[in-house]
């Protein structure tokens, strides 16, 4: 009885989890740092929730503006190099042929059966060998503009509500501690759940993670109580 042989590896994650972690931690950070800011200041508690709304509603705008230009940068950028690609698998199909030949054989083939693949390759879809191999364009890497927008946008949002609800249910006698609290317990599970799909250290992943957060928590809600109104 034949046995199919499956490997497990972490490193098949590591890029939608850092979008997502990115995003998620972003989103928590960004507004509770805001609600606690705002709390100190003595607003009322509509303006703390308006305020943690508003955080919200920007930051996943600017998140999944500023992903989207960048990744469609790396797409016209990816484009250029294909067409540039194209060009010269026309104008110069054997030079392409020996420049994909010699990619085979600093990668450990022999001289006869590198040239032997290239030629293969080349035949089946020459341009797609060459993005592949020699540019390391593939298609499931390939920059997609509008979906890492919308993930941002959507892992921002994911993570500034948490403390959004927290806010939106705590008395406001209580609602600084509350949401600090809450906050930093979120961004514990997120830093250890993070640190442990990827492989590494779960309680480094957790205090890295929760060190810097309180320190953005904490500058933020003295600016607030500093500049706050004095009741």
């Amino acid at each position: 009885m034949s046995t199919r042989h499956r490997e497990q590896h972490k490193l098949g994650t590591v890029g939608w989890l850092r979008a997502a972690v990115l995003g998620a931690n972003d989103g928590i950070v960004s507004t509770s740092s805001l609600i606690l800011g705002v709390a100190a200041s003595h607003a009322t508690h509509q303006g703390i929730l308006v305020a943690g709304i508003a955080s919200l509603v920007a930051g996943a705008m600017s998140m999944a503006t500023g992903e989207y230009i960048s990744v469609q940068s790396q797409a016209d950028t990816e484009q250029a190099a294909l067409a540039k690609e194209r060009d010269e698998l026309g104008e110069n199909p054997k030079g392409e042929h020996q420049e994909l030949t010699n990619i085979y054989i600093a990668r450990g083939l022999d001289a006869a059966l590198a040239k032997q693949v290239a030629s293969q390759l080349m035949t089946h879809d020459a341009l797609s060998a060459h993005a592949r191999d020699e540019l390391g364009i593939t298609e499931a890497f390939s920059a997609k503009p509008l979906q890492a927008a919308i993930a941002s946008a959507m892992s921002f949002a994911a993570g500034a509500v948490l403390p959004l609800l927290v806010a939106a249910f705590a008395p406001l006698e209580h609602l600084i501690l509350s949401v600090a609290i809450a906050s930093l317990i979120f961004l514990a599970f997120l830093g250890g759940l993070a640190a442990r799909t990827g492989g590494a250290s779960v309680l480094r992943g957790i205090l890295r993670v929760t060190f810097w957060s309180v320190v953005a928590m904490a500058a933020t809600a003295a600016i607030g109580a500093l500049f706050g109104t004095v009741v």
